[in-house]
């Protein structure tokens, strides 16, 4: 199989330079030619994702400098290896590029070898940056499907709501974001790590014994107050965590998930009794997709609530319960919800762990959506 060749972006506002510069890329590289920074930043805001950028340092308008810096802003292009071309390069200007994130300097007009040299070096360390970076991710998803599994071991009830509540954490976040809501509260970068934290949010569970987990019958006044310590237990040990790995973003949400999704709009939740916006906004998403997946969810107490009679007590609980304006998202997205659980229904075991439901509180059953228990 032919490899695929690399694709160079070349940014020059020189002429002669770029045809230089393409003669030697020529039959070895892809290649896109633009002569201005405006030029290049169109480019790459259609779309395009050169695997290394050529990028002269002396333009008109808008030089190399605000053009990298442009460039860095556009998804997709925050990692793409940028290397700096001049005809004048003094240390001062050498120091200033590679604060700026370029990773190298070649001098125009450009000798050939060199260039050659030059972007062979830079494009293998940009696959191995690329490959590191999957494996990582890789790595962290089996970390996440890890605690996964270690929660529902806890209680073999759940079959994996951790997991599809990550799901619902998309579902509801993209469309907020597709119609402008919450943009206080809510972009694509904090919805990512959102889903990324919401399979975290029972780990608590782990610190909780087994027999009350697992009860079949109702869950004793003091019985019931250990089990909701589940929220505090699992916000604690994941901001120890993130202590230690302060750069992983999304367990600060996690942690927060883990500690408030039991907390409601009317301040009657626990652990902490907040009330209405008190709540992070993280947690008030949270609270609907955990009731609305614990309806669905059999339990040795009871038979699972269909789709509608699972949206009825989130509708219910809107405004005592639910965030109204997360209900109002959720109520227009019952069919989206109703179409995914019948994609799960029809998903082999194995399949449905990797798709990122309450018990009874003080007096009993959970009747208002299955808030209080150890889930």
């Amino acid at each position: 199989m032919t490899d695929v060749k690399k694709e160079i972006l070349v940014v020059d506002d020189n002429l002669s330079s770029l045809k230089q510069i393409a003669q030697i890329l020529s039959g070895r590289y892809e290649f896109s030619l633009m002569r201005s920074g405006e030029e290049a930043l169109r480019h790459c805001l259609l779309g395009e994702r050169p695997d290394l950028v050529l990028l002269d340092v002396d333009m008109p308008h808008m030089n190399g400098f605000e053009t990298l810096t442009r460039l860095r802003a556009v998804q997709g292009m925050e990692h793409v290896p940028v290397l700096f071309l001049s005809a004048f390069i003094d240390s001062q200007t050498e120091i200033m590029a590679l604060e700026s994130g370029a990773r190298d300097f070649i001098t125009k007009p450009v000798d050939e070898a060199i260039l050659l040299h030059r972007l062979d070096l830079h494009l293998q360390l940009g696959q191995f940056e690329n490959d590191l970076e999957k494996t990582r991710k890789d790595l962290e998803n089996n970390i996440v499907l890890s605690f996964a599994d270690l929660v529902e071991s806890k209680d073999s009830n759940t079959g994996g709501h951790v997991l599809r509540t990550s799901h619902y954490i998309d579902l509801m976040g993209q469309a907020i974001l597709s119609r402008g809501l919450f943009p206080e509260d809510l972009d694509a970068g904090r919805l990512e790590l959102m889903i990324k934290a919401a399979p975290f949010h029972d780990i608590g569970k782990i610190g909780i014994s087994d027999v009350l987990l697992l009860k079949p019958g109702p869950l004793e006044p003091d019985e019931y107050e250990e089990v909701k310590k589940h929220t505090v237990l699992g916000a604690n040990f994941l901001r120890n965590v993130h202590r230690r790995l302060p750069a992983e973003a999304y367990l600060e949400y996690a942690a927060a998930m883990a500690e408030g999704h039991h907390e409601r709009w009317d301040g009657d939740g626990y652990p902490y009794g907040l009330a209405r916006h008190e709540i992070p906004f993280c947690c008030r998403l949270m609270a609907v997709v955990n009731v609305y997946d614990a309806c669905l969810t059999p339990r040795i107490y009871r038979e699972p609530l269909s789709h509608f009679e699972a949206i009825r007590v989130i509708s219910e609980g809107r405004g005592t319960q639910f965030d109204p304006a997360v209900v109002d998202v959720f109520e227009t997205m019952s069919g989206i919800f109703q179409a995914f659980n019948v994609v799960q229904t029809r998903l082999p075991r194995a399949s449905k762990r990797l798709f990122p439901r309450r018990h009874p509180d003080a007096s009993g059953r959970v009747p208002d959506g299955l808030t209080a228990g150890p889930g």
